[in-house]
């Protein structure tokens, strides 16, 4: 994709100054001394700046830290892919600003509602947490379908602010997010940076908007923590998080409400279980148990304390998709102009699960049987690492407001999974990060 720059004429680095042996300098009084080691103390004081390791670029992998502006956008022409990519196709379509876009909810999401013709605009930042060739394929797959996706930062204020002068957008589908349980014992800042103030910083040019677009949120199911109860309810507590991630996705809730009360802002958070399916995320275990099986390695199983059976409510992508397109569909509008409220606002939220929790172990089975290679099982204790034993998802609210009815049980999502996954990588000769 062909970016277009800003013109910058000012060096990233100073200017290096030649003298000539021939050149002598004579001193002619103690004022021009002084003046001639000002300028040399000054050019000192420069070239350490410039090369101090303080003001060196950040590593990559700390997305806290990075720069919001590290790519290039606006213009006419880049505003004119803006207008097209967000131009409604249908007679009752929506103009949908989908953060996270080349992710892997974020993908399918917006090649939905293409699909059905909405406008649909991307944003995404394409960071290191996994490979970001397969977001840039992603991104491949939804050019080649309209959907233009902006590369940014949602935390880059300049960039949401003209987004929303050159669109205006009547949803907002906010995917954008720093996913993954365990990495947060590894970079915590990028959690607060990316879910709770990218969060913030998409509430802030909503609410601010003229007409205020409806949102619609990922949460996670993360957010009931330790909860032992089952199906998991959301009605249920959500104040006992195990992991950072889970907490950064329960402060997004109190956030939402706050925004809903004060501003008027239509809000509904959507708590994903355990999503699964073709071009998903390297991080989650079906995905790295099918790269590694295929390579021969050994897999970790965890077990819980007294050989409990750690269990998940995987979901396929496409119910996650209804559920998404549902939750917009059924969106009120927001209440407030100009970021001062008329009046009391929509919101919601919901489980998108599938209500059948599936051993890991018997995940592991099936993955045996399509990819026809025996496992390697090394059977571990659950750590203390914000992992939870078991999920399961009451889906009766989501049934009820948003006919949301999952229809894909495991065998057949995995199957569509394998099948991408041999497609798009091998026989475990691709690497797969």
């Amino acid at each position: 994709m062909k970016q277009l720059s800003h013109i910058d004429n000012t060096p990233s680095t100073p200017g290096k100054f030649k003298m000539e042996k021939s050149y002598r300098l004579r001193f002619h009084s103690p004022l021009a001394k002084l003046t001639f080691w000002s300028f040399v103390f000054l050019g000192l004081i420069l070239v350490f700046f410039f090369r101090s390791p303080s003001s060196s670029p950040p590593a990559p992998s700390d997305l806290s830290r990075r720069s919001l502006r590290t790519h290039s956008w606006g213009g006419p022409a880049w505003e004119k892919r803006v207008r097209s990519s967000a131009r409604v196709r249908s007679a009752h379509g929506i103009s949908v600003l989908v953060t996270g876009a080349a992710g892997f909810v974020g993908t399918h999401v917006a090649a939905a509602l293409r699909r059905r013709g909405d406008g649909v605009i991307g944003l995404d930042n394409f960071n290191d947490y996994y490979d970001p060739a397969l977001k840039r394929a992603r991104q491949a797959l939804l050019e080649r379908s309209g959907v233009f996706i902006v590369e940014g930062d949602i935390n880059d204020m300049a960039l949401l602010n003209k987004l929303f002068e050159v669109v205006a957008f009547t949803h907002v589908m906010h995917l954008a997010a720093q996913a993954g349980v365990r990495y947060a014992m590894e970079n915590p800042s990028s959690y607060v940076h990316s879910n709770i103030a990218g969060l913030v910083s998409i509430l802030e040019v909503c609410k601010s908007a003229n007409p205020q677009p409806a949102i619609v949120w990922a949460s996670s199911s993360s957010v009931y923590g330790l909860n032992t109860k089952v199906p998991f309810s959301e009605k249920d507590r959500t104040d006992q998080p195990a992991s950072l991630y889970a907490a950064t996705k329960k402060a997004g809730e109190e956030i939402a409400h706050t925004y809903n009360h004060i501003y008027g802002l239509s809000l509904t958070g959507l708590r994903f279980f355990t999503v699964y399916g073709p071009w998903g995320r390297p991080d989650m275990a079906y995905f790295f148990f099918t790269k590694d099986m295929l390579k021969g390695k050994s897999i970790p199983i965890f077990e819980a304390a007294n050989h409990g059976t750690v269990a998940r409510d995987f979901t396929y992508i496409d119910d996650i998709v209804k559920g998404c397109l549902a939750a917009l569909d059924t969106a009120e509008k927001s209440t407030g102009s100009g970021g001062k409220k008329k009046g009391a606002a929509q919101l919601r939220v919901f489980n998108l699960g599938n209500t059948s929790p599936v051993p890991v172990s018997d995940l592991v089975s099936i993955l045996e049987r399509l990819l026809k290679v025996k496992a390697k099982r090394s059977i571990m204790k659950l750590p203390r690492n914000g992992d939870v034993q078991f999920t399961h998802a009451d889906i009766s609210s989501a049934q009820r407001e948003l006919g949301y009815k999952p229809t894909t049980d495991l065998q057949t999502g995995l199957k569509k999974f394998v099948r991408w996954y041999l497609s798009y990588y091998g026989s475990g000769k691709k690497s797969s990060q």
